[in-house]
């Protein structure tokens, strides 16, 4: 399987991922602004989760651009991350009708902690392809986003069960931290463009 088609499909299913989040947005039934404000949990929860898929899409399309090669190990490992990412509505919409109660923030985070664990293993499987050009280890470096993310998704979970609020702030912080651009991939993928 060619890089192209792996990445058309991931996109594919990453689409199909937000729309269903998309999909449980309700209208309210009445007509005024105060019919709003039963549904500001399910759009927070929506955003955030807009928010780390899109990170995901972002960082996923820079890492599969970077590298040269992949194999049935990094197939997989991809399967195994859009997995986890496809449970990530499931989440969000649990999260937002139960108005941020413990229960479903804490199984909310552990989704998120299983999707970045298998992300950071899929970088792992693509560094590791025989033949793979030392530029994505390069690239890739100490991984510090990579690493710290599951730590921090990992101490929101029981955290969730007495301060899911807080919980909830963290995993938005696990995206602003992902926010903060990487110019290392965007390197490594200029220098094999056209002219390089």
């Amino acid at each position: 399987m060619s890089k192209g088609r792996l990445e058309a499909f991931s996109d594919g299913v990453i689409a199909i991922i937000i729309t269903i989040m998309v999909l449980e947005l309700r209208p309210p039934h009445g007509a005024s602004l105060d019919n709003l404000q039963p549904l500001i949990p399910t759009f927070l929860s929506y955003l955030l989760s807009f928010a780390l898929l899109g990170t995901y899409w972002n960082n996923h399309h820079h890492l599969l651009q970077a590298a040269k090669l992949i194999d049935a190990r990094c197939l997989w490992a991809n399967l195994h991350l859009l997995f986890w990412l496809s449970l990530i509505p499931f989440g969000t919409a649990w999260v937002g009708e139960s108005t941020f109660a413990p229960t479903p923030v804490a199984t909310y985070g552990a989704v998120l902690l299983l999707a970045g664990l298998a992300y950071y293993l899929l970088v792992r499987m693509l560094i590791s392809a025989h033949g793979q050009p030392a530029a994505l280890a390069e690239a890739v470096g100490r991984d510090v986003k990579g690493k710290i993310s599951p730590i921090l998704f990992a101490v929101a979970i029981p955290l969730a069960l007495i301060a899911p609020i807080v919980s909830m702030l963290i995993y938005a912080g696990v995206v602003v931290l992902w926010l903060v651009p990487d110019r290392r991939m965007e390197r490594v993928i200029r220098s094999d463009g056209p002219g390089a």
